[in-house]
């Protein structure tokens, strides 16, 4: 077997060359988060109740993987095998029930595993064998009852186990799995069914937080070291633990100890063990009136405690503190913690006499309606903290914080505040972070906050303030978060932010702001980063070319969604001129009716951008609108009505790496521009009514080979044209016919056509003529008579000649021929009538034994005495067949011979004949000669040799003496010069 590391080295090459390949880069049930490097993927909501099915397509890459809420009911054998680079897995919040014992294998570098939130009441011991690398296991909300002792063994570099909300009873039995796990630091066994802490072997002793509330335990039952090296301990909702139980018990490393609703005294616990008093946490062990706490302090100071980090008081119950509660208590230097009591009045902050190095105070969820001055009182002038959550102040006073100079902090958030006095803050110099958030404040005034100098936080978020004044934050140059949204602003008065020198977020949402005012926000164009205008009333009417943000070049974050009631509707031509510095635009939800092409011209360093829900649905995105958004990262243009994905619109966007497309109009997407996106990584296409035709199949073909671009959902995607059909799957096989190349190459070979028809008509006419009709007698009556015997031959010669020619013929050729006995045919006479001229001129060469070509300048012009003599030259040459006499009636210069090509052949092999003109001597006997030569060459044989005619012929002129005497007449039989031209088509 081969050795893991190789294995693995092998897994990882298989996976760089498939994705070479082709690789498809889409899930069927997860997402890749988008810039995670194929690392981190999220299968959320999956209806397969197999997990095999729904990671198996999932890169072996992936370093954190999470499939929740699904329809899983078992985990098989193996299903994340093909990921051994998995750090994070989390299984949480499905219905799994059952996990194989060879589920997790392969997973060697695994270090979070959270299987929460399932049903699985048990576990086999070796489900985690092959997990030694772990070092978190989450197993809350389960239904487990009990475990195994080795299901835990080979976790040895484990750190935190999660057990919580499990139905585990046997406590003991939960050590032994734990014992051998040196490297574990938390456990968490609250809200289980555990009744004793009986134990037959050790707590690890790197186990530093215990957790185990919300039990029924009714005791310990463990010795007196058990817990000695337990640094965090909660025992409580342990209705029945008492401090007997504690007795002895050795807590000495204790650094916090919770024992809230228990039967525990505090006092009695302090004395039964060895647990500091600061480690205490005193939260609802009924210490619920003023006695109850002197005698704690009493106690504490009696142990000689000079003084404590911090009092925690929580949920005891308390409903009065009298001035001297704390008195009597060691020095408290950080905080105390009183939230969640019925105090009602603290009279002055009286009951803090004595406690002059306090830190923070909290005194959250009470019941206080008022909070009086103490304009006298210097007991407590060391206050670095004091909060008030959930408590019911109705109103602030003036000069109610005087004995507290050195506050830090202030927080008297989620309140019912109505009224705070001009004076009531005085004297808070040294204050960073003031939250007066849910409250019911209707005025801040110009003087609320002109001693808070060092204030860096101002939160006045929901609140019923209408109206922020001149000067209201002039003290505050080193403010820089001020958060006013949720509250009922109209108006910002002119100088309403002067002062605000250092400022860099502002918080004006969910106002009912009508515009932005430029001046007024420009007076922050320096400092200022953020602006939240979201869900005010802005709306504009009119097409005007101006800009609010005209000086703000160093805002980086700009929030404009949700305009109420019906959004911005119309953008002011540059209305964001000015913002180059600009990095986050959101515009979602405000059905604007048109974007103007310069719109974001500006915008020259904008990474993100959320037009989401933005459009009213009848204005397209003009082209170049986003060409000089070169840096934009993400895009969000769901739900904006989009037909089309132009390159127009969207061809600049060449650094945009998300691009999300859901539930807009579009049928079709053009892949050329996606291949010009080379950054885009992420491009979501969900409820789009893509088409199922032939017009997405380059796009379906593209989305499953892409090796760099996700389609999240993609094989969820359905067909709106073929309901039932998915977008992945579509039958495309009636679109490989491509109609732009058959169009392209038929548009091309008649384009060939035409150019070349006509040279060749010029050049090949007669050639082609010449051979189709030869096809033509292949095939006819005529072909066959080629092969019978001569004597079926019905004329001795057919006679070529043009019209112009016909006198000589008829006053020559034919007396001297037929008086002879010479059957000869002529067109004009013997052709068949109503047979087609060709055919007739077919039969006439292969119906006669020669045929006489009567040569003229009229004859070299005639297109049918081309084509019979062509028919004739075909049996000459192809059939070898001597057929063709050649009689010239006059000299023939050679550049008109030179059409017709195959004379040449014809005159190197076959003796031509010269009629004699008036030029000759003796005429008379010149004639005489050539009639001879004529009837002689009718006479010879068709398939006779050359050799066997010429010497017939020398054999006839021995005994024609008179030929001898006119040789000068007589025509060489030889062949003419080598330059003679032949016919041819």
């Amino acid at each position: 077997m081969a050795d893991p590391a190789c294995r693995e080295l092998i897994l990882k090459a298989v996976f760089i060359c498939l994705l070479k390949l082709a690789f498809s880069y889409s899930f069927r049930s997860c997402i890749e988060i988008p810039d995670s490097n194929h690392k981190t993927f999220r299968c959320i909501k999956c209806h397969q109740p197999d997990i095999t099915t729904i990671v198996d397509d999932v890169f072996p890459t992936a370093t954190n993987l999470t499939v929740s809420f699904s329809n899983t009911t078992h985990v098989h054998g193996q299903s994340f095998h093909h990921l051994p680079n998995l750090t994070s897995l989390v299984l949480d919040n499905n219905h799994i029930a059952e996990i194989h014992e060879d589920a997790f294998n392969n997973l060697h570098q695994l270090q979070i595993l959270n299987l929460s939130c399932n049903n699985l009441p048990s576990l086999h011991r070796d489900v985690f064998s092959d997990l030694y690398n772990l070092t978190m296991l989450f197993l809350g909300s389960n239904k487990l009852n009990n475990t195994d002792k080795f299901l835990f063994s080979k976790l040895t570099n484990l750190q935190i186990l999660d057990l919580r909300k499990n139905y585990l009873k046997n406590f003991s039995a939960l050590v032994e799995c734990i014992t051998n796990l040196s490297s574990l630091i938390k456990l968490d066994l609250s809200f289980n069914k555990l009744t004793t802490l009986h134990h037959s072997h050790r707590l690890p002793e790197s186990l530093a937080k215990l957790y185990l509330s919300d039990n029924k335990l009714y005791k310990l039952g463990c010795d007196k070291s058990f817990l000695m090296y337990v640094k965090v301990l909660d025992l409580s909702e342990n209705k029945k633990l008492s401090s007997e139980h504690f007795e002895g018990l050795n807590l000495e490393n204790i650094t916090y100890l919770r024992m809230r609703f228990t039967n525990v005294s505090a006092s009695k616990l302090l004395n039964y063990t060895n647990v500091q008093p600061w480690s205490i946490d005193f939260s609802g062990l009924k210490l619920k009136d003023s006695r109850a706490l002197l005698s704690l302090c009493r106690f504490l100071r009696h142990r000689k405690t000079q003084h404590i980090p911090k009092m925690i008081l929580q949920s005891n119950s308390i409903k009065v503190l009298k001035n001297n509660t704390f008195s009597h208590c060691p020095n408290i230097t950080g905080v105390m913690d009183l939230s969640r009591n019925e105090i009602k009045t603290t009279d002055y902050l009286q009951f803090l006499h004595g406690q002059n190095q306090l830190e923070s105070l909290k005194m959250e969820h009470n019941h206080l309606t008022n909070l009086k001055s103490c304009s006298k009182n210097k007991n407590i002038y060391s206050l670095r903290n004091l909060s008030y959550r959930y408590n019911r102040i109705l109103q602030v006073n003036s000069f109610a914080f005087r004995n507290t100079p050195k506050l830090t902090t202030l927080e008297l958030n989620i309140n019912i505040i109505a009224y705070m006095d001009h004076k009531a803050l005085s004297g808070l110099k040294d204050l960073v972070t003031l939250r007066l958030d849910n409250n019911l404040l209707t005025d801040v005034y110009n003087d609320s906050f002109e001693d808070l100098i060092s204030l860096k936080t101002l939160n006045l978020r929901n609140n019923q303030i209408a109206v922020i004044f001149n000067y209201t934050f002039y003290s505050l140059s080193n403010l820089t978060i001020l958060d006013l949204g949720g509250n009922k602003i109209t108006q910002l008065k002119p100088h309403a932010f002067d002062g605000l020198h250092s400022l860099a977020n502002l918080y004006l949402d969910r106002n009912r702001l009508k515009k932005i005012d430029g001046r007024l926000f420009g007076k922050l164009h320096s400092t200022l980063q953020v602006l939240d205008l979201q869900a005010n009333n802005i709306c504009y009417f009119r097409k005007t070319t101006f800009s609010p943000f005209i000086n703000m070049s160093r805002l980086l974050d700009l929030k404009l969604d949700a305009q109420k009631p019906n959004g911005i509707n119309l953008l002011p031509g540059a209305f964001f001129r000015g913002l180059t510095s600009l990095k986050s635009l959101y515009l979602t939800n405000n059905h604007i009716i048109g974007f103007g092409a310069e719109t974001f011209d500006d915008l020259k360093n904008l990474e993100y951008l959320t037009l989401k829900d933005s459009c009213a649905g009848i204005a397209k995105l003009k082209p170049g609108i986003f060409k000089n958004l070169r840096k934009l990262k993400k895009l969000s243009v769901e739900n904006m009505g989009i037909k089309s994905f132009s390159k127009e619109v969207f061809g600049n966007l060449t650094g945009l790496k998300t691009l999300y497309l859901n539930r807009n109009d579009m049928m079709s997407l053009d892949i050329s521009l996606l291949d010009n996106l080379t950054n885009l990584t992420y491009i979501d296409m969900r409820s789009c009514p893509l088409s199922c035709g032939c017009q997405n199949s380059d796009l379906q073909n593209w989305t499953l080979s892409s090796k760099r671009l996700q389609f999240p959902y993609l094989f969820n995607i359905t067909c709106q044209d073929h309901p039932g059909s998915y977008f992945h799957n579509f039958d495309t096989n009636v679109c490989y016919l491509d109609i732009a190349l058959y169009l392209f190459s038929s548009t091309f070979t008649f384009t060939i056509l035409l150019t070349l028809i006509p040279f060749l008509y010029v050049r090949l006419y007669w050639k082609f003529k010449y051979g189709y009709y030869v096809f033509r007698s292949w095939f006819g009556e005529q072909w066959r008579r080629l092969r019978d015997q001569e004597e079926k031959y019905k004329y001795d010669a057919f006679v070529s000649y043009n019209s112009a020619d016909e006198e000589w013929v008829m006053e020559q050729l034919l007396p001297n021929l037929e008086g002879s006995s010479f059957r000869l045919c002529l067109h004009h006479r013997d052709f068949e009538l109503g047979r087609d001229i060709v055919d007739n001129i077919v039969a006439a060469v292969y119906g006669s034994r020669k045929t006489i070509c009567v040569v003229s300048q009229s004859f070299l012009r005639s297109e049918w005495c081309s084509l019979e003599i062509q028919l004739a030259s075909y049996r000459l040459f192809q059939e070898m067949q001597d057929v063709l006499l050649l009689v010239f009636l006059e000299p023939l210069p050679k550049r008109q011979l030179s059409t017709y090509h195959r004379m040449r052949k014809v005159m190197l092999k076959k003796t031509y004949l010269q009629w004699p003109g008036s030029n000759c001597s003796d005429p008379s006997s010149a004639k005489e000669l050539f009639w001879n030569q004529l009837k002689r060459a009718l006479r010879s044989c068709n398939t006779g040799s050359q050799e066997e005619q010429k010497m017939m012929e020398e054999n006839d002129q021995r005994r024609q003496e008179k030929d001898m005497e006119e040789r000068e007449y007589f025509v060489n039989q030889t062949p003419i010069d080598e330059e003679v031209y032949y016919l041819m088509p």
